[in-house]
């Protein structure tokens, strides 16, 4: 049948009636589009059908809770950083989502002693974890408090990939300043750059 387009957030029937499929979650017994897309219906027999939604004509790969994700920092001031999700695991995305990672989930420990500026740097490439989907701007919330998390590539004032030399310290190999930076350790599946 022809797939009618929805909005984000639009109530698309209850669970009675279907089983929530991607792109879709379930709030007092509705089910409801997580995206802006086309609404599509799949028949199992004698099973309730599923409901998903799906991006124009392809569907698209969508930064879950939990997923790790890589993102380009834009922007920080002293409560978050903004930032643009390019990659969910190892997956480019087709178009960009923005994403907030807050100063208190920054690092697991003394929350309150963080400071944005001494975490971020705009154009920071930083692996993160979505902790909450985003609202109708598609702004996730993310978090880099576990160890495997933070920034992974930085580029010093001199313009050269720095080097990383503690948790929380990045070197530049050619001017040797030092600069203070939320590390990750990264794992080497998420090494892609």
């Amino acid at each position: 049948q022809p797939l009618s387009p929805c909005v984000a957030g639009e109530r698309l029937c209850s669970t009675e009636e279907a089983t929530a499929g991607s792109g879709t979650y379930t709030r007092h017994g509705f089910i409801f589009s997580s995206l802006a897309g086309c609404l599509e219906r799949k028949s199992e027999e004698n099973e309730l059908p599923v409901v998903s939604v799906v991006r124009d004509s392809e569907s698209q790969l969508l930064p879950n809770v939990g997923a790790v994700v890589t993102c380009k920092v834009c922007s920080i001031n002293s409560r978050f950083a903004k930032v643009h999700i390019l990659y969910v695991g190892s997956t480019p995305l087709k178009s960009t989502f923005r994403g907030t990672i807050r100063r208190e989930d920054i690092r697991a420990t003394e929350k309150d002693k963080v400071e944005v500026y001494k975490s971020f740097r705009p154009s920071d490439i930083v692996l993160a974890k979505v902790i909450s989907l985003g609202d109708a701007q598609s702004n996730y919330l993310l978090s880099t408090a576990e160890n495997e998390l933070g920034v992974v590539v930085a580029r010093s004032e001199a313009g050269v990939q720095m080097v990383p030399i503690s948790w929380c310290e990045m070197q530049c190999p050619r001017t040797h300043t030092k600069e203070f930076r939320k590390v990750a350790r990264v794992q080497p599946q998420f090494l892609q750059m």
